[in-house]
């Protein structure tokens, strides 16, 4: 590729800030983490001609992605479901989610409960069970965002071991 010499620096620098915002992103989740880190590395591979960062190796972090996703996503819905949640408090969990972005790590943690707890009790269930609901939906969000973390983290030492190896 015959690049003018600032384009080659102004790419990576793009691929570096896409890792750094997707895995702000597995804690975030109004960022989509994963999708972005994926995108930097496969950008970063692109840059280098695919010689470091191979088909094989874009292929682990591809399947590495679609699991934290998968995983993700079976982790919120499992923590509410094993406590029977109806569909009120599922929307108010993601609900609880959206508006707790608005007020930092502290809403992050507390605005699914929240948000759970309110729609068990607006779909009619007594406070103890909507606490309960509630606290299930809180458990299958924090399991799914570690799930999310750890393999972003596996997926950033592949990415580096390729890079560096």
């Amino acid at each position: 590729m015959d690049f003018p010499n600032w384009q080659p620096i102004a790419v990576h620098v793009l691929a570096g800030l896409l890792i750094l915002v997707g895995f702000a992103g597995t804690i975030l989740p109004a960022l989509p983490g994963i999708p972005l880190m994926f995108s930097g590395m496969l950008l970063s591979a692109w840059m280098g001609d695919f010689q470091q960062i191979g088909g094989w190796t874009l292929g682990l972090l591809g399947l590495l992605a679609v699991l934290s996703m998968v995983g993700d996503f079976v982790a919120g819905l499992l923590g509410a479901k094993r406590v029977g949640a109806s569909g009120w408090a599922l929307a108010g969990a993601a609900l609880g989610t959206l508006i707790g972005l608005f007020f930092g790590l502290f809403g992050l943690m507390v605005g699914p409960f929240i948000g759970a707890l309110l729609g068990e009790l607006i779909a009619g269930a007594t406070l103890h069970r909507a606490t309960h609901v509630g606290l299930g939906a809180w458990l299958g969000f924090l399991l799914g965002t570690v799930l999310k973390i750890a393999l972003a983290f596996m997926m950033l030492g592949v990415f580096l071991f390729a890079l560096l190896v």
